[in-house]
Parts: structure tokens; sequence; C-alpha cells
């Protein structure tokens, strides 16, 4: 069966739903493809202790601010969850849940879109997947020669599950101090935190609204043909959240550096000492989701796909949205999909009536 529409956004996260708004405003027909099967996008899979870094009046998709959480100053989660399904709803967005994209293709001046048992003949594509679908492992000898357990941020939900084991957490980022943390503030399983280098925390006094406001600085620097100010990469790795803050002051937060290799029982680092370990926590990141813009040919040197803001240089039907800076500053935070996303779609509208 194939459809026809102006649009077809690929994901129905918060990047995809900040899309569907600014479609919405401007009048074009179209409609959301999501992968999961309920609202929510990758926030319905985080681990259960996870909050925001910003307060909610900082943490909205446009057009309505997300309400504060009784009882807390950074919401979790799960309430991160309510505000998209409510926002899908409010909007009346036209999204496809338990749709999976499996190819995007040219043809006869249009982009097929392949899913499941439909292909939509589209005018524009906007990608919206992120990267919650795709970690990324890092090829570490000894990997399957480990006989305990090894799993991902993903994969990470409570410190219940690790009672009694050693840990060992993998990552100086924010995913592998927030693990860590609340790993070591519980105090049933013995955790080892490791790290190319030492992490560096941000100052307390940093939170979400600081770090978009420096993302937005850079770009606009950049843009401006000014020296590159470093952006949220020169004040630090890692943002010190209440857990984090905690566990630093009661001297649980240390690091040590990255293991030569894994054992058959643990890890053992290049001065020749060892660990036994039950259980490694790989908070070693993504890459962004991008296997089903493969037919497109669009992959520069090194894997890169090339893009001018949101479009995609060697596709201009095509854009993407909240894979990161190189989408738009900030775009894969709930506060900064909001401009690329309006920027994306007025392009959009631009090029169709043109």
């Amino acid at each position: 069966m194939t459809r026809q529409t102006d649009v077809v956004v690929v994901g129905g996260g918060q990047a995809g739903l900040a899309a569907g708004y600014h479609l919405r405003r401007r009048g074009l027909d179209f409609v959301i493809l999501d992968a999961g099967a309920a609202p929510g996008g990758s926030w319905q899979h985080m681990w259960d202790s996870l909050h925001l870094f910003s307060p909610a009046e900082h943490s909205s998709l446009p057009g309505r601010l997300m309400p504060a959480q009784a009882g807390e100053t950074y919401p979790g989660a799960g309430h991160v969850v309510d505000y998209l399904a409510d926002y899908e709803k409010r909007y009346d967005l036209p999204v496809q849940h338990g749709t999976r994209v499996d190819a995007v293709r040219r043809d006869a001046g249009r982009l097929l879109v392949e899913a499941d048992s439909i292909t939509w003949r589209a005018r524009a594509v906007i990608s919206a997947t992120g990267s919650w679908s795709r970690p990324f492992l890092p090829a570490v000898p000894g990997r399957s020669t480990f006989t305990g357990r090894q799993l991902h941020t993903v994969n990470y939900r409570c410190p219940a599950d690790f009672a009694s084991q050693h840990v060992i957490v993998v990552g100086g980022g924010n995913s592998g101090a927030q693990i860590a943390a609340d790993l070591a503030l519980d105090g049933r399983a013995e955790v080892t935190w490791v790290t190319r280098r030492p992490p560096r925390l941000l100052p307390d006094a940093i939170d979400g609204r600081a770090l978009f406001d420096v993302a937005t600085a850079r770009r606009r620097a950049l843009d401006a043909g000014h020296a590159d100010t470093g952006g949220v990469a020169s004040l630090g790795d890692v943002v010190a959240v209440p857990s984090v803050r905690a566990a630093r002051d009661a001297g649980l937060l240390t690091t040590r550096g990255m293991f030569a290799e894994l054992t058959a029982t643990g890890v053992a680092w290049a001065d020749g000492s060892r660990s036994d370990a039950d259980t490694v926590i790989w908070c070693t990141g993504f890459r962004p989701a991008l296997a089903h813009l493969a037919p497109l040919n669009l992959r520069g040197p090194r894997g890169h796909l090339p893009t001018d803001g949101t479009r995609a240089l060697g596709e201009p039907r095509l854009h993407l949205l909240g894979y990161g800076d190189w989408t738009g500053p900030a775009s894969a935070t709930l506060i900064g999909v909001g401009r690329p996303a309006r920027d994306a779609v007025q392009q959009i509208r631009d090029f169709l009536h043109r």
C-alpha cells in the first residue's frame, strides 16, 4: 500500500513532536512514524533515578510549558513521558506508533519512506530518530572472554538488580557518573568507576539552563566567523546533579583509569593489577540511528552525514533533527530542539512552495 503526504517525520520522540508542532502551524500535511509502541520516546526506557538537568519550565517543547513535578525541582523521566504523551494529544499530532521505518529512497522527485506494510511518498522527510536505539560499545580486548554480565546504559534500571555484586561502570560522561553515583549511594553493590581521563564535574550552580545558553552562544560565534568558544565541553564533562554531588561529597565517587582488557573473571590494567567483577556497565555513549537513510548514499568521510543546519547537503528534501549540535545548538535536548525544528519546517515550506 502506498500513501502520499507533504512530509514524513521519522521518529516520535521529543524532536519528532517539536517538528510536528511547527508542521501543524505551517499548515503542511504530514505524518509522524514512530517505532515505539507508546508515546514518550527514549524517556520511557531510562533508569529509575534519572532526572532532568533543568527545572520543568526550562525543559519544554515549543508551545507548551512542562508543568512542574510535585516535590521535585528537576523532573524525573516518568514526568517527561507524561508531558510528551500530553503534548502529542494536545496538538492532535498524527503519530503512528509501532511503525518502524526500514528505508528512505529517492523516486521520481519524491522520497519513498518504507515502513512495515505501507510506503509513503513524501515531498520531504525529517529524520528524528535520535541515538538511543544505537548504543556504542568500544572494541576492548577480552570483551568476548568475560564470563560475567555486560550491559549498556540502555539496559540499566536500578541498584537492586546488582545487590552483592562488584560492578564496574565504564564511562566519564553524565550517564557514567549518574549510574556510578546511583549504585554507590544505594550501598548494596561494590562499585568501581572507570574513565579514560579524570572526569571534570561542572560547578554545582550550572544546570541545563546555563548549558543551553553556552551551546547557543557557541553556535552564534561560529556562525559569525568568530573563534570557537569550546561550548559546553570547555566547562566540564559531568553536570553535578544532586545524586552526583551527594556521592562526591560522601567520598564515594572516585575513579580509576581505563583497564587494558577484560579477563574471564574481571578486568586487568596495564600495570598488571587485576580486579574480579560480576558486571560491567558500558556508559560509552551512542551513535545516530541513521540506518534507514543508507539507500540515499549520503555518508561522507568517516561516516559523517554532512548538513547545512538541519538540511542534508546531498538531499535538499531531507532534514535531520535532534542529533546534537551538528543539527542545531543543544538540539538533542527538550528546550534546544524547538528552534532547529522551527527552522527546518520553514525551510521545507519554502522548498515546497518555490
